[in-house]
């Protein structure tokens, strides 16, 4: 019998389920063993801390010939399903959870947890219960795309470690594997630095902020600010590791930078503004201050890199390279005369040199930049983002176009168009709903996201590496805003990049309805704050002020709903 999962709710939906026999049922009860096969071990902890913890199950370590639940890494399933493919059989005897690799077991073992109901997401049992029943059948995983991820801007609004933390463990229960921490912009520089502590001293902190979108009338008149320390970082990064989440680390250059410069004023373009007078922003928008071309600026920043290299093992470190004007690169003398010592053309050429420059120094480190779009500009070649660093990657932002240029001139990319994905967005056009910005995209609108552009060749295709929602975090203050933005939208997601669906529009968004009725439940057992289907509830209603406009630059009070 062929199973659509409604009854059980999975998200995302599986390759393929179907019972072994129907109503039967495998149960776990406190004598239930637990075998970790040869690279497993570290599933097997995960399902003791949380699995363990909800059902107070103690899952005892057992041999492979036990019933009970086996975890094993398969040659035969990394061969059909790659290594995050995954094969769950439960049977009157065992509950078998084989990967391809040590990520597909752990993806298994978190469909594992959806089977056994939204309880299984506590953090202690809330009933007593001697069984824990799990449908007896087949089901059989893998993803669609290689990068499943989430940005999270903590340079706007800091997010303390712990609900970073909680952010990972959200990520891995929808099956996502990157986390992409914003970590550096205008309003707060939010790492340790340790050869440039004023970047935190400083730069971490802003006296005041604008409440609302940056034409809001009104201001939180309270300092914010806050840092993440070395340690803290080597938590994260380990934390998400044993979830088989990568994390890609952003500094972002030569733009969005006005905190670094408040720190360190001479990083600016001190010959074409006062540097030393500027602060850390307290507003939102794109900023004229940017990073001067000097040969200081670049030693500044390599120092940087280097500690930031020591944190993140991952092989993407994420530079920006977005909104940089170039203003005052036209005023300044000595950028200028940068322009003409390397026979540059223009300031675009000079932001491409700037970024192609630390493009080369990763590479030489076994590491690839990856960008914005705007990457893409300013080539001195006739070929668009020829300059770029062998290796190279491109985050698609300002919609498909940069993402169908970069696969075409080779590079991989990463799709994550604002118009689709951007989870500052507006989620209904309700007057309830939180301050607007940007466009209303709705649970449907994400979940018919399709990451891959159509014009594209199989050829070409190949090079979009997968998707990532973003969750800029100008107007979204603390955790509970950021859940409100993020979900349920990321359970639409995280079908999108992981299952194999039809082409948009025929996905079945009834179906995924109906499993979301069980994911509810889910996200209500992890305490996530997330927007209901019937619209905010009362403590997360918060109209835009009378007379505020939304980023698109229309009145918000009395207009027709933002598209």
């Amino acid at each position: 019998m062929n199973l659509a999962m409604n009854a059980t709710g999975l998200i995302p939906a599986p390759h393929r389920a179907y019972e072994l026999l129907d109503g039967a049922h495998y149960l776990l009860d406190a004598e239930t063993l637990l075998h970790a096969g040869p690279g497993t071990e570290s599933t097997a902890r995960w399902l003791r801390a949380t699995v363990g913890a909800a059902t107070g199950l103690p899952l005892p370590p057992g041999e492979d010939h036990d019933n009970g639940v086996l975890l094993r890494i398969s040659p035969e399933i990394e061969r059909e399903l790659g290594p995050e493919g995954y094969r769950i059989t439960a049977d009157g005897h065992a509950i078998r959870i084989e990967g391809g690799g040590p990520a597909g077991v752990f993806w298994g073992a978190q469909t594992f947890r959806q089977l056994l109901g939204p309880d299984a997401f506590r953090r202690a049992p809330v009933v007593t219960r001697e069984e824990w029943a799990v449908p007896c059948g087949v089901i059989e995983d893998a993803p669609r795309f290689g990068w499943r991820g989430l940005m999270l801007d903590v340079a706007r609004h800091f997010m303390p470690k712990g609900d970073v933390l909680a952010y990972v463990d959200l990520l891995a229960a929808h099956k996502l594997n990157v986390l992409h921490l914003h970590l550096t912009d205008d309003q707060g520089w939010r790492i340790e630095i340790r050869r440039y502590p004023r970047l935190t001293e400083v730069g971490a902190w802003r006296e005041r902020t604008k409440f609302g979108h940056r034409a809001s009338p009104l201001w939180d008149e309270r300092p914010h600010g806050g840092y993440y320390t070395q340690d803290d970082i080597r938590e994260i990064v380990a934390y998400a590791a044993e979830r088989h989440i990568t994390v890609v680390p952003e500094i972002d250059i030569p733009g969005h930078s006005q905190a670094a410069i408040a720190a360190y004023p001479e990083l600016g373009n001190a010959d074409a503004v006062d540097t030393a007078s500027l602060g850390v922003w307290t507003t939102w928008g794109v900023n004229p201050n940017v990073l001067s071309p000097a040969d200081t600026t670049l030693r500044f920043y390599e120092n940087v890199l280097e500690e930031v290299l020591e944190l993140f093992p991952g092989g993407f470190v994420h530079l920006g390279g977005d909104e940089c004007p170039k203003e005052q690169w036209r005023a300044s003398p000595a950028a200028q005369a940068r322009i003409r010592e390397l026979g540059l053309a223009d300031e675009d050429e000079l932001q491409n040199w700037f970024l192609g420059h630390f493009g080369r120094w990763l590479a030489e480190r076994g590491r690839r930049l990856i960008g914005w779009d705007e990457i893409l500009e300013g080539s001195t070649a006739s070929a668009l983002g020829a300059d770029l660093a062998e290796g190279a990657a491109v985050s698609s932002w300002r919609g498909y176009a940069g993402g169908i240029a970069a696969a075409r001139a080779g590079h991989d990319v990463v799709m994550c168009p604002k118009q689709q994905v951007y989870f500052d967005s507006r989620q209904a056009a309700g007057d309830d709903e939180p301050v607007p910005i940007g466009y209303v995209r709705t649970l449907e609108d994400v979940f018919r996201f399709e990451p891959v552009p159509p014009e594209l060749t199989g050829a070409e295709a190949e090079r979009v590496l997968g998707a990532q929602a973003n969750v800029w975090t100008e107007v979204t203050e603390d955790r509970r805003r950021v859940d409100y933005q993020t979900f349920p939208r990321l359970a639409a997601f995280a079908e999108a990049v992981w299952s194999t669906l039809p082409p948009p529009p025929e996905r079945d968004f009834t179906g995924f309805q109906e499993r979301m009725a069980a994911h509810y439940a889910r996200l209500d057992a992890l305490g996530v704050d997330y927007r209901p289907p019937g619209g905010p509830r009362p403590w997360q209603r918060r109209p835009a002020p009378k007379g505020m406009v939304g980023s698109l630059g229309r009145p918000i009070d009395g207009s027709p709903p933002i598209v």
